[in-house]
């Protein structure tokens, strides 16, 4: 287990969210590398990162893949590698400090009954954390 504490995120009221077309191209590569190019029947899931902005607007800027697994035939076994999401996070602030943890998205095509829990998991880091659904 990580020896470190990472901050909540109080989420600020926004209007609008701003995904950068990196993060877009980010999301279809994880799902690519993972060998779902050709069956797509598992999805990836991954941390969004970021920063708010002026005018109620979220600017997702950056993302990171997270080793993720889900049982196809029982939707209440899933497992999300905690500790290396906080690692990578961990690294990722020391390359931009200003950049947050915002969310978290998954390759759809639609949402599952686990992703309750995994936003839950979220929450830890942001109040209020987005979701985004990449049907790639």
């Amino acid at each position: 287990m990580s020896n470190f504490l990472l901050e909540t995120v109080k989420a600020q009221p926004c209007s609008m969210v701003v995904v950068h077309p990196t993060v877009l191209l980010s999301i279809v590569d994880h799902y690519n590398r993972s060998g779902n190019a050709t069956t797509s029947k598992r999805r990836v899931v991954g941390t969004l990162i970021g920063e708010y902005g002026d005018k109620g607007q979220l600017h997702v800027t950056n993302s990171f893949a997270v080793p993720f697994e889900e049982d196809l035939a029982d939707s209440d076994i899933w497992f999300f590698d905690h500790v290396y999401h906080e690692e990578m996070y961990e690294m990722m602030k020391k390359i931009n400090s200003k950049e947050k943890i915002l969310g978290w998205y998954s390759t759809g095509p639609t949402i599952r009954k686990s992703d309750i829990q995994i936003n839950e998991i979220l929450r830890r880091y942001n109040t209020n954390p987005v979701f985004v659904v990449c049907n790639v």
